[in-house]
């Protein structure tokens, strides 16, 4: 069974009137200060009033005081699909963007299903793995810095986002609303409550439909892998003779 984001938290935070109502937690690698941690608050809780916590985010646990009832926001959670398909449509994206930001195709290992090229920027493999699974994220809002959810082992944490990719005087830079979704989205899964699972996608030696079945989501991943298989090849352009 996939084990919850919340796993390893070093920080968590309660509801200063009932320290027994857990609200979530966070790994904290060393980029997330104060201020950041009140704007991801600011995402993950609903209140009517402004949020209060200790000055230094340090390791340990953290009371949230609010002069106003303190509500979890249950906005959906979207799950994402960690994709390899290849087709001539893809392909082009692809080539596209090592096109914009200067890089060759052995660069990048994934490929994106989107076609506009305000939707991709490039990614090795592995990082390509933890940006799909949200372990890892960009906020536009914070000079672009990247933000590492789970352990750091890569040293990826407080990095920037390379400006080729973001030049605002390209039309096609990657979109800020994009990035924008998918850091809420990161928050929601890693910090809210105890997280969400992060699923499995080595399944070799397994019956792949048997293991995904069983796990949370399975139905939807289910159905979200066939329609993935479905599309590629709806693109797939025969090699030629």
């Amino acid at each position: 069974m996939p084990i919850n984001c919340s796993v390893g938290c070093n920080i968590h935070f309660y509801d200063a009137t009932s320290h027994e109502i857990v609200l979530g937690g966070l790994i904290q690698n060393g980029s997330v200060t104060e201020a950041n941690f009140l704007d991801i608050l600011g995402i993950l809780l609903i209140t009517e009033r402004p949020m209060r916590v200790q000055q230094r985010l340090e390791l340990g646990e953290y009371d949230v005081y609010c002069d106003s009832l303190i509500t979890v926001n249950n906005e959906p959670w979207v799950n994402r699909l960690i994709s390899h398909n290849v087709s001539g449509r893809e392909n082009a994206f692809k080539n596209r963007i090592c096109l914009r930001d200067g890089k060759y195709m052995d660069d990048m290992n994934g490929v994106s299903k989107i076609d506009s090229l305000q939707n991709g920027f490039l990614l090795s493999e592995h990082i390509r793995s933890l940006f799909d699974q949200y372990l890892l994220s960009v906020n536009p809002d914070d000079n672009y810095e990247v933000v590492m959810f789970d352990f750091d082992t890569f040293s990826f944490d407080g990095r920037v986002l390379d400006p080729v990719c973001r030049n605002p005087t390209d039309l096609h830079c990657v979109s800020d609303e994009l990035l924008r979704w998918h850091f809420r989205q990161s928050v929601f899964a890693n910090m809210r409550g105890a997280g969400e699972p992060i699923f499995k996608h080595d399944f070799t030696g397994e019956d792949m439909i048997r293991a995904t079945s069983q796990e949370p989501y399975g139905r939807e991943r289910l159905e979200m892998e066939v329609a993935a298989r479905l599309k590629g090849s709806e693109y797939h352009t025969e090699p030629e003779a």
